[in-house]
């Protein structure tokens, strides 16, 4: 049984006081509330404090990671508040099925050393003064595109339901292994022609964006937190090195989920 319990949560006042509920709930079926070397981490909260608790943890390969929502859309966190008590059970009894989730990789280059960075959802490549950008695309060493615009984003599976969508990517149901470039508001010319849509990717694919011009200067953004780093002179991004373990109670209907969650 998964029986050392980390707990991770955002500051809201209902968060706060689910965490309360869950700590009383958990202690009273003998888990063990930890800090560290923890077996199930959950995030109380919404998709953005489940983000949050796989970077605190390095993506794990060794935990088992679950959300309670309480926040608005959570894609993320499947546990409704009302149902910890179910959940506990399921626990207890082993009653859950645990997903093998990819985490994209994503290797930026530049001139004195190169940063390795983990994410569930996307990458967002921008210039750090948001001005006009230019890379060579390549998907496995071959030339995609020559893309000048305001960026990119690049985004897994998971993350086509999350800032991919509101830039006009597509859903892709998340039992299929892709990768997703994403443009954000291409040039299109004479002078420039580059693809005006996403493209979908299998899961074995490398994409390298290549720095056409001398100074490149980027906001890298992983999963909603946005870093500057100067001299970039390519960013390398993959899905097939590393994996999460998600914890699934009961039956799993991405369907319904888009239905409920988008549409209504």
């Amino acid at each position: 049984m998964l029986k050392k319990v980390k707990i991770y949560s955002n500051k809201s006042a209902k968060s706060l006081e689910i965490v309360d509920l869950l700590m009383k709930k958990l202690v009273e079926k003998n888990f063990d509330i930890v800090e560290e070397n923890e077996e199930l981490a959950i995030a109380v909260g919404g998709d953005g404090t489940f983000l949050k608790m796989l970077k605190k943890s390095n993506f794990n390969s060794n935990i088992c990671y679950v959300g309670i929502n309480t926040g608005t859309l959570g894609f993320l966190q499947e546990i409704k508040p009302d149902a910890i008590d179910e959940f506990i059970n399921k626990i207890i009894n082993e009653e859950y099925k645990i997903d093998k989730i990819n985490v994209q990789t994503t290797l930026v280059k530049t001139l004195v050393d190169e940063i390795k960075y983990y994410s569930l959802n996307e990458i967002l490549v921008r210039d750090k003064d948001l001005n006009i950008v230019s890379f060579n695309v390549k998907i496995n060493g071959d030339l995609l595109e020559k893309y000048v615009g305001d960026g990119i984003m690049i985004s897994t599976s998971t993350g086509s339901t999350a800032h991919n969508l509101s830039l006009g990517g597509s859903i892709v149901y998340n039992s299929l292994k892709t990768m997703q470039i994403t443009p954000i508001a291409p040039l299109n010319s004479n002078a420039y022609n580059g693809l005006r849509c996403s493209v979908i990717l299998p899961e074995d694919t490398k994409i390298e964006l290549s720095m056409t011009k001398g100074k490149n200067n980027l906001i890298v953004g992983i999963d909603g937190e946005n870093t500057i780093i100067d001299n970039v002179e390519s960013i390398t991004t993959y899905i097939n090195e590393k994996t999460i373990n998600y914890l699934r109670i009961g039956e799993y209907n991405f369907t319904k989920i888009i239905n409920d969650k988008l549409l209504k």
